[in-house]
């Protein structure tokens, strides 16, 4: 683009990357109402299985190691998400879970805040380049949001036991905003479905698939 590096775009890459994540209330509703039927967002789901302490502590280090065998690249980001995941589950670092929960993310948004400001100056940040960024970024959400949708519904023609296809939606890098959402879109056809924690699985997900893609991007590049 221009000649230029890509450090360059960091700022807008990043303002619009959390843009989209604070409209996804706004962006979101509509794609979910117009690619599901009333019936389809009135299916109520089985109440989750119980999941040991075990499980809890076995999957951010599987995660970790299959991810940082196949793609190295992806650990810096994922390897991060899954150590908070051990030090909340691991239940014997309640003070370093605690510290990473509030002080710890506050300063490390407080840094990143300003890394971005410094990066948007108005010559190289208020260009046509940005704008393609911008909305490029849009494009990808809605595809993205549409797509988890789509993929629900084709999975509910060959399951006995349907899928309430909102909860594909959450399936963007947003937690736990996109699964709110999708509870949200789902309370207003019935009061009594509660979503938002089936919805957190494709949520969750979301958030390594995109780690993973970006360690893929990030290995070619």
């Amino acid at each position: 683009m221009d000649g230029v590096t890509g450090e360059t775009y960091i700022a807008a890459i990043a303002i619009a990357a959390y843009s989209y994540m604070a409209l996804i209330p706004v962006i979101q509703p509509p794609i979910m109402k117009l690619l599901t039927t009333k019936k389809e967002r009135l299916i109520r789901m089985d109440s989750l299985r119980p999941v040991s302490k075990k499980e809890k502590i076995i999957f951010p280090l599987v995660v970790t190691l299959i991810c940082g065998i196949l793609l190295p690249s992806s650990l810096p980001l994922l390897g991060m998400l899954m150590l908070g995941n051990l030090l909340k589950e691991s239940g014997v670092t309640e003070r370093l879970s605690k510290t990473a929960q509030n002080e710890l993310i506050n300063i490390v948004t407080i840094f990143l805040g300003v890394l971005v400001g410094t990066k948007a100056y108005g010559p190289t940040f208020l260009t046509l380049n940005t704008l393609l960024i911008v909305v490029l970024g849009l494009v990808a959400f809605c595809f993205g949001s549409a797509g988890g949708i789509l993929i629900a519904k084709f999975m509910n023609l060959f399951l006995k036991k349907k899928i309430n296809p909102l909860i594909g939606s959450a399936g963007v890098s947003a937690v736990p905003m996109a699964a709110r959402v999708s509870q949200d879109v789902g309370k207003r056809e019935d009061p009594t479905n509660f979503l938002l924690m089936h919805a957190m699985g494709p949520n969750v997900a979301g958030v390594i698939g995109s780690a993973v893609a970006a360690g893929v991007l990030l290995a070619i590049f």
